[in-house]
């Protein structure tokens, strides 16, 4: 379906969606998708699970366990879509919000929260997930995503990259002069923009005067703009994506339309720059409500289904907190390894200074 809506917490002009907010199964001349009673039940089991861990995040960093999270609540239909439609052999970037993607490619959530308790340097092995390690500098990963697909290409293998960034990343010059290179090399990348509304507390119209996706024009690829809470939607129109980029077509930007529900990071306060009108319009087009409306109405769930789902998160949530309580803090040395590959002189030097400062405080 394409909806000619007005702009703002109504769907917005050309927007690919695939099941409404009731919960209604529409059509689209461009995006089919067809899906088992069994994969449908999978999404909306991802769909809980993940903002459970999120949720559990949330509240360990509020009793002082993480340093700082950036919550990805009304994102969770965007990440898990998109995360879905990914082959074995792809390779995801993300920024530092992609918890949902990382659970679909089964990076340990607990490996997420090390990071952010200051623990590691990341916690996963990039490679064995094909799961980039989370960018927390703006928009520079969308780089880092283009030369990753232009050394595909190079290798004649047949995968794609996908790179996530928010609607402010646009506005920085990274991502603009990764749309060039992707555009001009014909790189198998899908740039994938989750716009949440907000930058922080800088609204969507201090990033742009026109729709996002149709940027990519300017660049001599596609852009296409679809509901970020309609996890049919996303799945159907990234996984098109990825395989026009994987035969040769080049890039595309796609820019899901959603809402960041709470906060941008646990160290923002959004009551102090949009009103709760806005915040409740958008709850009405909650993705797992949507969904979970679609599995009653069409009986492929019932109440038993969802009650054991519910049991399943409860269980995640604690599991996620007592391993993450049990996380041994690192030995200061560690703060200077996996910095190069090699030996390096000035860093062994530094260490060594380090070290003999904090033996200083031995008795």
């Amino acid at each position: 379906m394409t909806s000619d809506a007005p702009r703002g917490v109504d769907a917005p002009p050309e927007l690919v969606q695939l099941l409404t907010p009731e919960g209604e199964r529409v059509e689209h001349p461009d995006y089919d998708i067809e899906l088992t009673d069994e994969e449908v039940r999978s999404l909306y089991r991802d769909l809980v699970l993940v903002r459970r861990i999120d949720l559990e995040a949330v509240a360990l960093q509020r009793q002082g366990e993480l340093g700082i999270w950036a919550s990805l609540l009304g994102q969770e239909a965007a990440q898990i879509g998109s995360g879905r439609a990914l082959t074995d052999a792809d390779m995801a970037f993300p920024t530092y919000r992609e918890h949902g993607v990382a659970w679909c490619r089964d990076v340990d959530p607990v490996r997420l929260l090390g990071l952010f308790r200051g623990v590691n340097h990341g916690g996963w092995d990039p490679a064995e997930h094909n799961f980039h390690l989370y960018t927390i500098v703006i928009g520079s990963q969308t780089l880092h995503a283009v030369g990753y697909a232009m050394g595909m290409q190079r290798d004649g293998g047949e995968a794609a990259t996908i790179v996530y960034f928010g609607d402010g990343a646009t506005s920085q010059g990274d991502v603009n002069e990764s749309f060039i290179w992707a555009s001009v090399f014909n790189a198998p990348v899908v740039f994938f923009c989750q716009n949440n509304q907000w930058a922080i507390s800088e609204p969507l119209e201090k990033q742009t005067r026109i729709p996002l996706y149709k940027r990519a024009s300017g660049f001599g690829f596609p852009g296409v703009r679809v509901d970020g809470n309609d996890v049919f939607a996303c799945l159907a129109v990234t996984r098109k994506a990825l395989q026009n980029a994987r035969e040769g077509q080049g890039p595309t930007l796609i820019e899901a339309f959603t809402y960041r529900m709470g906060a941008h990071t646990t160290s923002d306060d959004p009551t102090r720059y949009r009103v709760a009108d806005e915040l409740e319009a958008w709850k009405l087009k909650d993705p797992i409500e949507r969904l979970k409306a679609y599995l009653f109405k069409n009986q492929i769930a019932d109440q038993e289904y969802f009650d054991k789902i519910d049991a399943e998160a409860d269980a995640l949530g604690k599991d996620v907190r007592r391993r993450c309580l049990e996380l041994p803090d690192p030995e200061p040395e560690a703060l200077f390894k996996h910095v190069y590959a090699a030996p390096h002189a000035l860093l062994d030097e530094e260490r060594d200074q380090y070290l003999t400062y904090l033996a200083g405080f031995e008795r």
